[in-house]
């Protein structure tokens, strides 16, 4: 499960250390939030991954002073699709697409401009499977905006296969797009989505205009060599388990 790897885990709540301490690793408190002297032992290591879904610039900014003191070589930060605006395009990592002033663009930079550690920026797409199973995306009367725009959303296997490729190749100084190959439309995908979990069809809320964006992927696929373990979203199947998933977000 580790792969050989020696791994430190971290979480913002002291109430799950219990959880994460049955899983093959060490467990810490580690919150952007709060003042950063106590995670000096975390951050003895090689390599980051920074998975934190908080948007707070200067929490940021402490971690990364934090981890240009320490040992660590390699940043690998996971960002997020939502970067890029709804242009009605396809939008890639060489197109300078991203909107400038997006909280998640900052960060990218405050990482990407320290030259104590090199970093690879991640940006996944809506993330489905395992507990987010999207026909429960729309409960509670929720409809879905803009319901012929394209989703660009990826399974929860490809996103930890995608992580575990870039540091067992070391590919170091990189933007990557992740998201499936295919963009069916939100109202095909969220229809057979909620079918397939037994639970009703959404409302759609139809607009004139259609606006969307669709994440392209060529990169990760050509520089990792990778090929999506679920390429098609309209052909996935979801555990009956993650029927009582929590919400999504649309990116």
């Amino acid at each position: 499960m580790t792969q050989g790897y020696r791994l430190k885990i971290s979480t913002t709540s002291p109430d799950r250390l219990s959880t994460l301490a049955a899983l093959p690793g060490e467990a810490c408190i580690v919150d952007i939030g709060k003042p950063l002297d106590d995670i000096d032992a975390f951050l003895q290591s090689d390599t980051l991954i920074v998975n934190i879904t908080s948007k707070d610039i200067a929490g940021f900014e402490r971690l990364v002073r934090k981890i240009e003191a320490s040992a660590i070589q390699a940043v690998l930060f996971v960002s997020s699709t939502s970067v890029y605006p709804d242009n009605c395009k396809v939008v890639s990592e060489a197109a300078g697409e991203e909107s400038p002033d997006h909280p998640l663009v900052i960060i990218e930079n405050l990482f990407r401009q320290s030259t104590r550690f090199r970093t690879t920026i991640v940006r996944f797409a809506g993330l489905i499977g395992g507990s987010r199973h999207p026909g429960r995306f729309f409960r509670g009367g929720k409809r879905v905006k803009n319901p012929d725009a394209n989703v660009n959303l990826i399974h929860r296997d490809d996103c930890i296969n995608i992580l575990d490729r870039i540091v067992a190749n070391g590919l170091w100084g990189e933007t990557f797009n992740a998201c499936a190959d295919s963009h069916p439309s939100k109202r095909e995908f969220y229809t057979q989505a909620a079918k397939m979990a037994g639970a009703p069809v959404p409302d759609f809320e139809d607009s004139a205009d259609r606006v969307f964006k669709v994440v392209d992927n060529r990169k990760l696929k050509r520089v990792l060599g990778y090929e999506f373990l679920h390429p098609d979203l309209m052909a996935i199947r979801f555990d009956e388990n993650s029927i009582k998933g929590d919400g999504g977000v649309k990116k």
